[in-house]
């Protein structure tokens, strides 16, 4: 049997991935898949693959394809989600702070450098023609962590996924003032080179695995109320998230790539273009994942 780690947030994306784990779908294909929640997010997931501290990331799109151009020794295997992150745009519930625009020159809670919640605060700020030189950051690793900043004063707002911070918009921690949808698929699978050339076979059985239960996921009995109950939501919340998810099972294009990395480059977060096809989608490895 194989060991090979994975990561992840701990968010209603990855249940498909913890319901073939609890019903031994891994393990009856001689996979022994240990998961980890990386409640810090991308960037950690980032640092993750780098340290090869797990060989797979369910990771955000922008944050994979910007440490990959930094070097980051990891392809893409597939879309995860296709449809965007609808980033919720929060701060403390009594901020004297009331719209959207009144945030312009404020300080960002962000859970690291090079996460989702740093790279989308740049993109927000950009969609509103603020100078993205005068963004103020304040690093706090966790959504627990943007709680205690917001409340304190040490930042003045968050951004997340909408609706794992919805209980917090609902018991009067957060008010969310807007959103900001990712203009690309929100989650992507990423692995470590040397696991995508040592294990090309395993890695694919993986892939075959999770693409099945992805494809019928929606179509389980109740799995509204399961979601609701794992992850602290309310059901009509999670009806609503239901309809505008769309899980993949086919391979990032290289236009999707270029959008990315052409939108990281113009905002400054990478100084320099690469091929990202050679450099991103294991084509090599895997072609028939990649038609």
């Amino acid at each position: 049997m194989k060991t090979i780690k994975i990561a992840g947030v701990s968010e209603h994306f990855n249940l498909p991935w913890h319901l073939c784990l609890e019903n031994g779908e891994f393990e009856e294909a001689g996979i022994d898949l240990q998961w980890t929640d990386v409640p810090e997010g991308t960037g950690k997931m980032c640092q993750m693959l780098r340290n090869g501290e797990t060989d797979i990331a369910v990771i955000l799109s922008e944050g994979i394809v910007k440490d990959i151009t930094a070097g980051n020794p990891s392809k893409i295997v597939q879309i995860y989600v296709e449809s965007p992150l609808i980033w919720g745009i929060h701060m403390d519930a009594k901020s004297k702070y009331q719209t959207l625009s009144d945030l312009e020159n404020t300080k960002v809670a962000i859970s690291r450098m090079g996460s989702g919640s740093h790279l989308m605060a740049i993109v927000n700020a950009q969609n509103e023609g603020w100078n993205t030189t005068n963004l103020q950051f304040e690093i706090v690793n966790t959504i627990d962590g943007a709680v205690e900043a917001l409340s304190n004063g040490k930042a003045d707002y968050f951004m997340w996924e909408k609706f794992m911070t919805k209980p917090l918009v609902d018991n009067g921690t957060f008010r969310r003032v807007a959103d900001c949808p990712t203009p690309w698929p929100c989650f992507v699978i990423a692995v470590r080179n040397e696991m995508l050339e040592k294990y090309p076979q395993t890695i694919t059985l993986i892939l075959e695995i999770i693409n099945a239960t992805t494809a019928e996921f929606k179509d389980i009995p109740s799995i509204n109320r399961t979601l609701a109950e794992r992850y602290n939501q309310k059901t009509e919340d999670i009806n609503q998230w239901l309809s505008q998810t769309k899980w993949s099972q086919k391979n990032i294009t290289s236009e999707t790539l270029n959008k990315i990395q052409n939108q990281l480059f113009e905002l400054s977060l990478i100084d320099k273009k690469v091929l990202l096809q050679k450099s991103c989608i294991a084509f090599s490895i895997l072609p028939f994942l990649c038609k």
